[in-house]
């Protein structure tokens, strides 16, 4: 099946969408996860099918069901939209919260943010910080930007400029826009000083952050 799939996703690489849904729909009709999840998504874009959002969802579905965290991430996605099946929160957090526990981090990015919200879930700030900071820990730029964000606001979390300009920065060495104008924003506003010691406090992050991915 691997043979198959791998197959397919050449073809899809170079635009291929016909060859992609021939080798991918058999193995799909089989069980495969993978091939689940990619036919859903081709019909979720309209890639070699036409775009059906509800077609997506019953493949997607499938992949997610056999614990595919890209898949349940994506169909969290859908019931929060709205997209081929009514929009609904607490499916959302559901579909979120299985691909988080995956530690997908895109998945624990937006887990975090509708538990700090409240919606479909009741509001829980302490919970919510967690879940960014778990992906923020693991390198993930869109989450370093969302706890500088909330440490600048204070919400959730002390107010605390420094570690705001930390995660920012972090973010921002990334190649995260937003990370950046956090970054910059912050440093007009606090002294030279604590700049140093923010960026000193993201030097040393991203030293222990090497360290552990060596091991």
């Amino acid at each position: 099946m691997t043979v198959i799939f791998d197959k397919g996703l050449d073809a899809a690489q170079r635009g291929d969408y016909a060859t992609a849904l021939r080798e991918w729909q058999p193995l799909a009709d089989q069980g495969d996860a993978r091939a689940q999840y990619n036919l859903g998504l081709m019909y979720q874009d309209g890639r070699g099918v036409p775009r059906d959002h509800r077609q997506a969802v019953k493949w997607i579905r499938l992949a997610a069901e056999q614990s595919d965290a890209d898949a349940q991430l994506n169909l969290g996605g859908m019931y929060f939209n709205g997209q081929g099946v009514p929009k609904d929160d607490k499916e959302s957090v559901k579909w979120c919260r299985l691909a988080a526990e995956q530690e997908n981090m895109s998945a624990q990015v937006h887990l975090g943010w509708m538990v700090l919200k409240g919606l479909g879930v009741p509001k829980d700030e302490k919970e919510g910080v967690q879940w960014i900071t778990r992906a923020a820990e693991q390198g993930f730029s869109r989450a370093q930007y969302s706890i500088a964000w909330l440490c600048h606001e204070g919400w959730g979390v002390p107010k605390d400029k420094v570690t705001a300009y930390k995660w920012a920065y972090l973010a921002a060495e990334q190649g995260n826009d937003d990370g950046a104008g956090l970054r910059d924003f912050i440093s007009e506003s606090i002294p030279p000083e604590q700049i140093a010691d923010a960026q000193g406090l993201a030097r040393e992050w991203m030293e222990q952050f090497e360290t552990r991915n060596k091991e």
